[in-house]
């Protein structure tokens, strides 16, 4: 690592090494950081950053090495001696209770009490919406929090971790649900932190944040701190070839395909919040997809993006009208099984929450959308279902120890392998995919990338909803934009410039 001014370091981790059964998660990793600096924290999926972060904020109180804050060591045992030392983190994913609302989450286990010792929840919900307010976020504090969107929901995360009024504050990608105009209000955010001396650690996969937000980068790779850096003195590609052991000219260009027939053709669709006088959600909405292409649809959060693909999965039974046809066939779905039949997989937003049973092993998530593959005289085949799991364990490269092992121990980008898996297996004609990249790092994406485009080589109608512009932009055919709940606009790839898709998407 190069020398900086060691004077301004409040928190310090020296040699950390950290093992699980089989995996040896953190190699001796150093790191600074610096009071009053955003200190950028990259690397890929798996590389060992979200584990250090969980040592510094006391998640994980058993490692080896030293943790030094101001200078004295320390050893967190939970999470509440490392807030009390002034260390609080912003979780990739959430931390919140979906039954409780908004206020209750932010406050949860340090409620204001009244005289009679009882919560005061006018104060909790005063306090609450003055914090949302800082993050231009205005709800009703009192709404669950399982009635908001993700991108919503990581705000509230955001709102709870300002509570504690830190000197560290660590956030783990924190902007990878956020829409560009909630990214800009958390940046102004984090810079008024800094200003009065709170050291922001900020892990990213998103390139183009360490230019405009960044002091200092430490760069992760396979268990090790590899590199230290003021932002100023390095470049992307440089801190890239860093994280990944390889040059940029190696990652994804798209191919051009040969398009065929339509594929899939939504016909005048509507969808509302209730089946009768609900409010309009996405209103006449029409386009077409064909064999081989990769259709991006683009928009701001609340736009209608995952609503219409949800609605399209049949998922909305009663509160949509209109026709989804499929190869020339009408079709309108009452179920999410009676897609699948017609050809249609759905990579879902939220890969935890919809995409994955966490607590069951790799094998047995792929065989959940397609049990027939793996039955023998009609019984559930453990030996079928392994064999599956290992063949897309291979071809998609699922970095696991086993088949069996637990889909909550995979890194972002091989969990959302695996949901990916799963949809494939049950052989779709038409992929929608939901932010398929989100809070995984670069060479994942780029893996990603490159088998969408083998997919659509192959004659998939593929689908893709991204709040990434240069992403979308980079693998799609053509791109429609979505504002309010209608279709704002078109542009094929000879087309593609990113201040006319935004202008379109905008109200």
């Amino acid at each position: 690592m190069e020398n900086t001014n060691t004077s301004s370091i409040i928190l310090e981790a020296k040699e950390i090494t950290k093992k699980f059964p089989g995996v040896i998660a953190l190699n001796k990793v150093n790191l600074r950081i610096y009071a009053g600096k955003v200190n950028a924290i990259v690397g890929e999926n798996g590389a060992g950053k979200s584990t250090l972060m969980n040592i510094l904020s006391g998640v994980y109180p058993d490692y080896e090495g030293a943790l030094l804050l101001s200078g004295k060591k320390v050893n967190f045992r939970n999470t509440c001696e490392a807030r009390k030392a002034g260390i609080s983190m912003i979780h990739q994913e959430l931390q919140l209770v979906p039954w409780l609302s908004v206020a209750e989450n932010i406050f949860l286990g340090r409620e204001p009490l009244n005289k009679a010792g009882l919560i005061d929840y006018s104060a909790m919900q005063k306090n609450a919406a003055e914090l949302l307010a800082r993050l231009e976020f205005h709800t009703d504090v009192r709404q669950k929090i399982s009635e908001l969107r993700v991108g919503q929901q990581q705000i509230v995360e955001i709102a709870k971790a300002l509570s504690f009024d830190s000197s560290v504050l660590i956030m783990d990608e924190p902007t990878s649900a956020l829409s560009e105009n909630e990214t800009r209000v958390l940046f102004g955010l984090i810079r008024s932190l800094t200003s009065k001396g709170v050291a922001i650690v900020y892990i990213t996969h998103k390139m183009d944040e360490l230019t405009q937000l960044a002091d200092y980068v430490t760069v992760f790779r396979d268990g090790c701190s590899v590199s230290e850096s003021a932002v100023s003195n390095i470049s992307v590609d440089d801190i890239v070839k860093l994280m990944v052991g390889r040059d940029t000219k190696d990652f994804f260009v798209k191919k051009e395909h040969s398009l065929g027939d339509i594929r899939l053709q939504i016909d005048h669709v509507e969808l509302r919040t209730k089946p009768k006088n609900g409010k309009l959600i996405l209103r006449d909405v029409n386009f077409e997809v064909r064999s081989s292409e990769v259709l991006g649809i683009y928009g701001l959060m609340g736009a209608g993006r995952t609503e219409l693909f949800e609605t399209i999965f049949g998922l909305h039974d009663k509160c949509y009208k209109g026709n989804i046809i499929v190869d020339g066939v009408k079709y309108s779905f009452h179920t999410p099984t009676e897609a699948i039949k017609a050809g249609l997989a759905l990579i879902p937003e939220d890969r935890k929450q919809d995409g994955l049973v966490l607590d069951m092993n790799i094998a047995g998530n792929i065989s959940l959308a397609a049990l027939t593959n793996v039955l023998k005289a009609g019984m559930l085949s453990r030996k079928l279902e392994v064999k599956q799991a290992n063949d897309y364990r291979d071809k998609l490269g699922i970095k696991s120890y086993s088949a069996k092992q637990s889909a909550t121990k995979l890194s972002g980008g091989n969990q959302q392998k695996v949901v990916l898996s799963k949809w494939l297996s049950t052989n779709p004609k038409i992929l929608l995919l939901d932010e398929p990249t989100r809070g995984i790092d670069i060479n994942a994406k780029n893996e990603i990338y490159k088998l969408i485009d083998e997919l659509a080589d192959r004659g998939m109608a593929i689908v893709v909803v991204s709040s990434e512009l240069p992403e979308i932009m980079a693998i799609c055919d053509r791109i429609i934009t979505i504002c309010e709940g209608k279709i704002t606009g078109e542009f094929h790839r000879n087309q593609f410039k990113d201040d006319a898709i935004l202008k379109a998407a905008l109200p």
